[in-house]
């Protein structure tokens, strides 16, 4: 696999730092190391600071999400591997504003430990609370979702407790509301192709040339289940049918619905997907309000989609609604 890269241990430093080049206006670094990075305009006085983080090669998931009306503040780490302690601390001293923290990140065990490490470290200083994005339902039973992955439906919670921030909510305001999306989201994905990582130069995993994998994780985790290329519509139709079995839909309800491309799908495809997810909602009398096509949290060169669906109540929907703008969204 061919890649646009000089020194492969040098890879994320020299994205962030084309990345702080590219943006000065919206970003800035807030620790030496520049892996913690924050608004330009952190912290926001009297307003809470939304801390989030995690490994690099899912842009835009965690970094992209840094700006107005989103989150204040992200520590990144290595690809495919959690930030620091440190630079987890870093950042939430750069968006605190004297309202407290929400730490929003995905559920992986690193980042688990090191987000409550840091969060420990910074009592007494700034108080924070935690929300961890479980929206992969491929990743564990109903009966334990609290064990699932957070995926591309963190944009969802991004959106919420950013929306719920600017609006001057106080911490435990916006941490419902992150919690609310987190309760009402649920993803499915499949992937194509796997992942190069830039420092191995391998594959993460194998797939044939005529297979795919229902489930895969966004670091290459297996799926539910293997087998031979199907066409868009029952990709689709296997997705949608697995989200909607897990919470489940009713007709009458209104729900948002995010396409996600993995990293090496052309947007065409992403919207062949959304076609028959469409047609499969409105066939069940649940009205999608909120539509979100594009790549909202990726895997370096994955070829493959997830679907994600949030179920919306008037607050949710206003949150939504509300503006939002960072180098990689803008709402």
């Amino acid at each position: 696999m061919k890649k646009i890269i000089n020194d492969p241990n040098a890879f994320v430093d020299e994205a962030l730092d084309g990345i702080l080049a590219a943006h000065p206006t919206m970003l800035k670094a807030v620790s030496a190391d520049r892996r913690a990075i924050a608004r330009a305009d952190a912290p926001i006085e009297g307003h809470v600071g939304i801390v989030t983080g995690g490994g690099s090669g899912h842009l835009p998931l965690f970094l992209g999400y840094v700006g107005v009306g989103l989150c204040t503040a992200v520590a990144v780490g290595n690809v495919f591997s959690s930030p620091s302690v440190e630079q987890i601390l870093a950042a939430t001293r750069a968006a605190q504003g004297g309202a407290g923290v929400l730490y929003l990140y995905g559920n992986y065990g690193g980042d688990v430990m090191n987000f409550d490490l840091a969060g420990e470290l910074a009592a007494g200083e700034i108080e924070t609370d935690t929300v961890v994005g479980i929206d992969d339902v491929a990743s564990a039973p109903p009966e334990r979702s609290s064990d699932r992955r957070g995926v591309a439906g963190l944009f969802f919670a991004y959106k919420c407790a950013g929306a719920a921030a600017e609006s001057g909510l106080p911490l435990a305001g916006v941490a419902a509301a992150a919690r609310s999306a987190v309760a009402n989201t649920r993803s499915m994905g499949v992937g194509l192709s796997p992942t190069i990582l830039p420092a191995a130069g391998k594959p993460t995993f194998e797939l044939g040339p005529d297979e795919m994998e229902i489930g895969i994780g966004i670091h290459g985790e297996r799926g539910v289940r293997r087998g031979r290329l199907e066409s868009a519509d029952q990709i689709a139709g296997d997705l949608i049918e697995k989200i909607a079995g897990d919470f489940p839909l009713a007709r009458g309800d209104n729900v948002a619905v995010l396409v996600n491309g993995l990293g090496a799908t052309p947007l065409e495809e992403l919207y062949v997907l959304y076609r028959h997810v469409r047609r499969t909602l409105d066939g069940m009398g649940v009205a999608v309000r909120r539509t979100y096509v594009g790549e909202f949290a990726t895997s370096l060169e994955m070829a493959g989609a997830s679907v994600s669906v949030m179920r919306l109540d008037d607050d949710m929907t206003r949150l939504l609604h509300a503006p939002a703008r960072s180098p990689f969204f803008r709402e």
